[in-house]
C-alpha cells in the first residue's frame, strides 16, 4: 500500500525560510512525478511545484525565484524548499505522488498536508 507522508510545516515570520519533505513508500514504480500543491480557507488547491523520475521540475510563477523543488539520490523523497515566505504562502500544503507500476495504470496518491503559517 502506498503512503505518502508530509512534514516540516509550522509557524514561521514573513522573511523566513521552511522546508518541507514528502516521504513514498509502499510501491515500485516505473514512473512518476511528486507534486506539491497548497490550500488556504475558501480556495481551491493550487499547484505549487512539481518533478519528474528524471528530475526535471517546475514551479508556478507565483512561488518561482522563492521556492525550491528537489529529491533525495533515493527518490523516495521530495523536498520543497520555502524562502521568503510571505503571509499570503499561509495555507495547507499537500504532497502528490503520481505514479505507474507493472501492474497499474497512472495513479495519484496525497498526503494528509502539512500546515505553514506565515505571520508576524
Amino acid at each position: 500500500q502506498v503512503q505518502v507522508v508530509e512534514s516540516g510545516g509550522g509557524l514561521v515570520r514573513p522573511g523566513g525560510s521552511l522546508r518541507l519533505s514528502c516521504e513514498v513508500s509502499g510501491g515500485i514504480f516505473t514512473d512518476y512525478y511528486m507534486s506539491w500543491y497548497r490550500q488556504n480557507t475558501g480556495n481551491q488547491r493550487e499547484f505549487v511545484a512539481r518533478i519528474s523520475s528524471v528530475g526535471n521540475s517546475n514551479v508556478a510563477e507565483i512561488v518561482k525565484g522563492r521556492f525550491t523543488i528537489s529529491r533525495d539520490s533515493a527518490k523516495t523523497t521530495s523536498y520543497l524548499q520555502m524562502d521568503r515566505l510571505e503571509p499570503e504562502d499561509t495555507a495547507v500544503y499537500y504532497c502528490k505522488h503520481s505514479g505507474v507500476t507493472r501492474d497499474t495504470k497512472w495513479t495519484d496518491y496525497w498526503g494528509q498536508g502539512t500546515q505553514v503559517t506565515v505571520s508576524s
